[in-house]
């Protein structure tokens, strides 16, 4: 990450602070950083001029705060309601390496609430807010993106929002979520280049939002890609703040682990109504990751995918109910009411190269059967085909697949159509 910084130094240029160009850009809704002190050359921190811009259009109403050329280094900033942060060409903004530039809030980790440092541009309870452009976002390096207990920052993030877009910019970060909405309503994430490794290192984690789009963004993560999620054990359950109407659309999608779409295994909450068209996707183990375990309760119900291409992947959709995730500190104990419900999956229009297995789907509790499989016009090669157990209304139509090994489908307690054991 240093090296990045050093690289990104050289094209940042200086400009003193006018008070008067400041007052006149302030009339006309506009807030440049550099006007509020911010030097942009790498090595300065300009966490607290891009604080004064960002309050200063939040004093004023609104507005658009103008991050123009250069390499800026900052520690935490908060952006408030109708505000646009707006990144414009050779615009590179790079997180502190120092934890002290993270203060702690409220935030939930892997589906349970607790404190975590704040993130590198963050904003609760906010309405209207963007972050548009064309510049680049760097994390801060592994000394702080590493850190649990509590969790270091993520990279974006939001609580509580209505109507945020992310359009146009691109990230790189490490073994942390890079963006993370939660309980937002209305969410768009569109044109976004998204990279991150190691674990944890997801691209989109969708947490208990409503109304989300995300369109024609390009995520190679280190972990799942896109993660939809809804909190996990009994307090989830009662809160009722599901995922759901999430459309993703005209997306590459690469996971270099779990899933390149993971759905769980935080899931208490609920996730539904989640539409996957015209994509790209590959992952290290599985492309596409329905997961969850005992004591989560929630559901999955009405995940629909069509005009897909899934190559070099183990799995094309792979199923687990049953031991996924960490357990909750206050799990569902009830013996039915503890498995995760699953209906009504589609999927039509897809090809497939060079995937292991087609479908993955034998870890399904026997009390709790996945009620709604239905898989049509998939073609392609796959090393293996079907493998399912605890399910019904299962609907496999016009399946053309070649290079299997063994059996077509080997199925345990399924019930539906299409299940014959040879082509």
């Amino acid at each position: 990450m240093l090296s990045v910084c050093a690289l990104l130094v050289s094209c940042a240029t200086q400009r003193s602070p006018v008070s008067a160009t400041t007052k006149h850009a302030a009339r006309s809704g506009l807030f440049d950083v550099r006007d509020y002190g911010a030097t942009g050359d790498g090595t300065n921190k300009d966490t607290v001029a891009f604080q004064k811009a960002l309050d200063a259009c939040k004093a004023a109403g609104g507005g658009t705060v103008v991050v123009t050329g250069g390499t800026y280094l900052i520690g935490s900033v908060v952006i408030g309601g109708n505000t646009t942060l707006r990144f414009e060409k050779n615009a590179n903004l790079i997180g502190s390496p120092n934890i002290a530039d993270y203060p702690l809030v409220r935030i939930r980790w892997e589906g349970e609430f607790a404190q975590g440092h704040r993130a590198l541009i963050y904003s609760e309870k906010t309405a209207n807010v963007a972050i548009t452009g064309v510049g680049f976002i760097y994390g801060p390096p592994v000394n702080v993106s590493r850190l649990r207990n509590p969790r270091g920052p993520a990279l974006i993030e939001f609580s509580e929002c209505t109507n945020v877009t992310l359009d146009g910019f691109s990230t790189q970060y490490q073994q942390l979520w890079s963006i993370h909405p939660m309980f937002c309503n209305h969410f768009t994430a569109r044109n976004l280049t998204i990279r991150s490794i190691n674990a944890n290192g997801d691209g989109i984690d969708v947490d208990s939002c409503a109304g989300v789009l995300i369109d024609n963004c390009d995520i190679n993560a280190g972990d799942d890609a896109i993660s939809l999620k809804s909190g996990r054990g009994a307090a989830a359950v009662a809160m009722e703040r599901p995922t759901q109407d999430v459309l993703i659309r005209d997306c590459t999608l690469v996971s270099s682990s779990f899933g390149a779409l993971g759905i769980g295994t935080e899931l208490s909450g609920g996730i539904r109504n989640v539409r996957l068209e015209n994509c790209t996707i590959s992952g290290h183990q599985n492309a596409i990751f329905l997961k969850s375990r005992d004591g989560r309760a929630g559901y999955i119900e009405n995940l629909t995918g069509t005009n897909l291409f899934i190559h070099n992947s183990p799995t094309f959709i792979a199923i687990n109910l049953l031991n996924k995730g960490i357990q909750a500190s206050d799990p569902v104990t009830n013996n039915v009411d503890k498995w995760t419900r699953l209906t009504n999956i589609r999927f039509d229009n897809v090809k497939v190269r060079n995937i292991g297995d087609l479908v993955l789907a034998q870890n399904i509790p026997a009390a709790k059967p996945v009620d709604g499989l239905t898989l049509n016009d998939i073609s392609g090669t796959c090393g293996r085909a079907f493998r399912l157990a605890n399910m019904t209304n299962v609907v496999l139509s016009d399946i053309n697949v070649t290079g299997y090994r063994g059996a077509y489908i080997t199925q345990t307690n399924v019930q539906g159509s299409g299940l014959e054991e040879s082509k």
